[in-house]
């Protein structure tokens, strides 16, 4: 490969790369400014991503210039990103140091004047030759000589860089909780693209003559790669700062977000920008076969991306899968109000062609009266029956009629009742006992005789109209309760999204000690679920308590052998004094451990066998797992008391 080969497809791959980090800066901008913008963090995130999608618009504009002095122009231009980048890192580090409630005044003065020195480079470097000067083309690149004022701007730029970097490191430290500390050496780790983003635009412009231009190239363009890599790790992290959602919602909202924006509109352009471009292609000319491969592109990607959709799904909810896939498909399983008046409508619409009548309905009982749900034929004259039915006479008329009806069993003639012009059927429960609404069919005659298969073919309808309404009402309590709850699961949203942070003298000892983490019962439950060997034993934070290093020596040396011991004795310890009995309450803690998960007996074989209901045994279930995290607890610290004498 020639000189001006690996020339061409360099700078080729630098410009897809500029258009890729300007697409994936702008994205995130505008996902963040949408979903998170009430945030602190995110709003310094906002302005970092803004002066960053510059420096790489022009990267591109510049690409495709055709002058030597537009070039030069927006060169200096770019500036205006360059120069500001490091005072709005500042700003975004300042913003997640104090999320940690560690506040300065330092700071706090320091940032508005780090802009107005970011904004005087930029005055001085678009109008002026005192931090750069000159230029031009160099090998193909385009390129500003440095000014007497450039290294100046580069020990401001150290400065406010390592500065930044400093307080990120410090953000970190002051995290308790794992999760917490996980995100935060995400985003300290990514933080370093905005500064890698404006290197290779300084080293373009001090780079010795002698240097040629492929490496200028291929360093821009590993520069490049890492930057978008970097820049989507940032704006993941952020994401979840100062948002209630859950953890695995805000996950899967960015991550199909990234696939149909970032990834295809990076797709596209790369398409667009490799098309060689010949007057001919295929006997076509290019625009044609450009503005084709473009739909059939964004077509191509959208059914990859929703083929994929399941695939993606399961790596993002590795742990709950099984919950996760049941709840996003209660949307296409529940009832609404639209969905219920619909299905009700063709059941009455059959049985009235079945009986060749023209006016039916279907009255529910809501509120301790008949509204209408659905007719068929004339509405008037259905608001004319209810106008002039008594209800208390008609709950009595169907109360016998349901013991009558008990008794025959099947659906027959007499099951329907004549009232005001009507023959009325009840829709019932599934037990027979209640009213949910009445079927009403117009009366053509004094008495109804109806065949077997024409009686079983109204009892199939009535039945499914029946089921219809009996699940709305009982979806409709349910989402009664769930609204009554509403506040409770906000606040619980709330204290699950508030992170957690060291206080001066504590941090030591939390980092140290499992049993100071709030997520401290649930690894306990985690590794009561894989007693008997799986990866939430082996793998379990509860690997670094001492009471495991202690017990290690008895235990073969294996730290999930060792877990196991421990829990054993924790368990052993609550187990009360005197005879065993099942069903005696101060028993209960203790039966439901050792059974459940000591003999791992079946949830159903334990409640039997301590004569509760299943739904009560997990109730007593968390209340015996939290006994047991208090109990590891104390003698966690037992034995850290046993240490320090």
């Amino acid at each position: 490969m020639s000189q001006a080969q690996l020339y061409a497809i360099l700078a080729l791959g630098n410009v897809i790369l500029s258009s890729a980090n300007v697409i994936i800066a702008f994205s995130l901008l505008a996902y963040i400014l949408t979903h998170n913008f009430r945030s602190l963090v995110a709003r310094g995130f906002l302005a970092l991503l803004a002066f960053v999608t510059v420096i790489f618009v022009v990267d591109v504009i510049i690409a495709n210039v055709v002058t030597e002095r537009a070039a030069l122009l927006w060169l200096r231009a770019q500036w205006l990103g360059i120069a500001l980048v490091p005072a709005a890192y500042l700003h975004f580090s300042d913003a997640v140091l104090r999320t940690t409630r560690d506040e300065s005044r330092i700071r706090r003065v320091a940032i508005p004047i780090t802009y107005g020195i970011s904004l005087a480079f930029f005055a001085l470097a678009a109008f002026t030759d005192r931090v750069v000067q000159g230029g031009g083309y160099r090998e193909g690149i385009a390129r500003l000589d440095p000014g007497p004022f450039f290294w100046t701007y580069l020990l401001y730029f150290a400065i406010t860089t390592i500065w930044g970097l400093r307080n990120m490191q410090l953000a970190r430290r002051r995290c308790l909780t794992s999760t917490s500390r996980r995100r935060m050496a995400y985003l300290g780790l990514a933080s370093v693209a905005p500064a890698a983003g404006i290197v290779p635009h300084l080293l373009t412009t001090i780079v010795p003559a002698w240097v040629s231009a492929n490496w200028i190239l291929a360093f821009s363009l590993v520069a490049n790669v890492g930057i978008a890599l970097m820049t989507v790790v940032m704006g993941y992290a952020v994401a979840y700062h100062g948002v209630l959602t859950p953890d695995r919602v805000i996950k899967h909202t960015m991550i199909h977000y990234l696939l149909r924006g970032p990834v295809v509109g990076i797709a596209i352009i790369a398409l667009m920008l490799v098309i060689p471009h010949v007057e001919r292609i295929l006997g076509l000319p290019r625009d044609t076969v450009l503005i084709f491969t473009v739909i059939i592109g964004i077509v191509l990607f959208q059914v990859i991306i929703n083929v994929a959709k399941p695939y993606i799904d399961r790596l993002i909810y590795r742990q709950d899968r099984d919950e996760l896939m049941w709840i996003q498909t209660l949307d296409q399983r529940l009832f609404t109000t639209t969905d219920l008046e619909q299905l009700l409508e063709n059941l009455l619409t059959t049985v009235c062609d079945f009986l060749r009548v023209r006016t039916g309905f279907i009255v529910a009982m809501e509120d301790h009266e008949l509204r209408i749900r659905v007719f068929c034929g004339s509405r008037d004259r259905a608001e004319h029956f209810l106008s002039r039915a008594n209800l208390t006479e008609i709950v009595a008329l169907f109360a016998e009629q349901r013991k009558s009806q008990s008794r025959r069993g099947a659906l027959d003639n007499d099951a329907f009742v004549l009232h005001n012009g009507y023959w009325l059927l009840a829709l019932n429960t599934k037990d027979n006992k209640e009213t949910l609404g009445i079927m009403g069919i117009e009366a053509q005659m004094r008495k109804l005789y109806l065949s077997p298969r024409e009686l079983e073919t109204i009892s199939e309808l009535a039945s499914q109209a029946e089921r219809a309404l009996e699940d709305t009402r009982l979806q409709q309590e349910i989402f009664g309760t769930l609204q009554r709850l509403a506040p409770e699961i906000e606040a619980l949203q709330r204290l699950r999204s508030t992170p957690h942070y060291a206080r001066s003298g504590r941090l030591s000892t939390l980092e140290g000690s499992p049993v100071d983490s709030p997520e401290f019962p649930q690894w306990v439950k985690e590794a009561l679920n894989d007693y008997w060997g799986g990866p939430r034993l082996s793998k379990s934070p509860l690997l670094r308590l001492k009471l495991v290093a202690h017990a290690l020596e008895q235990n073969d040396g294996v730290p999930s052998k060792a877990l196991r011991a421990v829990l054993h004795d924790a368990i052993e310890r609550l187990k009360p004094v005197g005879e065993r009995r099942y069903t005696a309450t101060e028993w209960l803690i203790y039966n439901i451990l050792e059974m459940r998960f000591l003999k791992g007996a079946k949830t159903r074989d334990v409640a039997q066998r301590l004569a509760i209901s299943e739904s009560d045994f997990y109730r007593k279930q968390r209340v015996a797992i939290a006994e047991l995290s208090r109990s590891l607890s104390d003698m966690e610290r037992e034995a850290s008391r046993s240490n320090g004498k």
